[in-house]
């Protein structure tokens, strides 16, 4: 091992931040209670009001303002760390993973060197439906956090969820999270988590769990969502990082979704705002245009 390999701490957790300060402030807080605690945590926020919150005298937690958008404030991250950490985790502000996700994620990696990306079990999901409080996500993950561990899974159909990843640093070095995919990134976890494939194993550990709140502010409007839930898609089929077979249905399945909740929409989703979005970027695509960053004018 190199003395430039040796130098290298071990776990970097990056999160992508935007609206939400009292939010990250209290992820960032409860990162303190893993088993295996993180060597250093950086938070790129949107705006100075998005890291307002998080303390100011802590050694191995870095907050910066960033760019705007999921990508580009996580490559903003993985340019802090990626050359001084050997495993880099990308947590949502609105993640709240288990006591041992860290401890265990280290493990993995460890015991399987060909194992270049993972992503967690999410024991529920708020981000399709009004929302879970902080407290039921709490209670969620220590009941699970109290079962037995059970049997150890690798699924490697599945992942990575951008709301939980970890990568080991020296298989993604040189990646970047696909910066034409404005705002909320819509399959930024997707494309990066295909290129990735190309380099060694990826995949869904049963030993790491988590709850996803679905936080409602900081999320971007029904319009712009629904452009990108449809141009996203295109540009990365085009791109070749996505295939046919995945795209197509996710696209199917959202436009159906919005069309059919339109005339009656749940109070927490803005289906019209999301199907005109998706009739907007069908409508560039018919005339030949495949252009994610139309969003941002939307």
């Amino acid at each position: 091992m190199s003395q430039a390999a040796a130098a290298k701490a071990e776990i970097a957790v990056i999160f992508a931040t935007r609206g939400r300060p009292a939010l990250v402030a209290e992820m960032a807080r409860r990162l303190d209670g893993q088993t295996r605690k993180a060597d250093h945590v950086f938070i790129v926020g949107a705006g100075e009001d998005d890291i307002a919150a998080l303390p100011k005298d802590r050694a191995d937690l870095t907050a910066l303002v960033g760019r705007t958008g999921t990508a580009l404030q996580r490559n903003d991250g993985l340019r802090l760390a990626e050359d001084a950490f050997r495993l880099l985790v990308f947590f949502d502000d609105d993640f709240l993973p288990s006591r041992f996700w860290l401890e265990h994620m280290r493990a993995l990696f460890s015991a399987d060197p060909s194992i270049a990306g993972l992503t967690g079990m999410v024991l529920a999901d708020g981000a399709g439906t009004a929302g879970l409080d902080l407290a039921e996500a709490t209670a969620l993950v220590a009941a699970r956090d109290h079962e037995p561990a059970g049997s150890a899974a690798f699924d490697e159909t599945y992942g990575p969820y951008g709301c939980n990843m970890a990568f080991r640093a020296t298989a993604i070095a040189g990646m970047r999270f696909d910066e034409r995919l404005p705002l909320y990134a819509w399959l930024e976890d997707a494309d990066f988590g295909a290129r990735l494939r190309l380099r060694g194993r990826m995949g869904r550990a049963s030993q790491l769990w988590g709850v996803h709140l679905g936080a409602k502010n900081g999320r971007e409007r029904g319009r712009r969502l629904g452009y990108s839930q449809i141009a996203n898609a295109l540009y990365l089929t085009r791109k070749g990082s996505l295939g046919w077979r995945f795209t197509a249905p996710l696209v199917l399945r959202n436009l159906a979704a919005n069309l059919w909740r339109a005339p009656a929409p749940e109070a927490h989703i803005d289906r019209r705002g999301r199907l005109l979005g998706n009739l907007l970027a069908l409508r560039d695509f018919l005339c030949g245009i495949v252009e994610p960053e139309r969003a941002i004018r939307l």
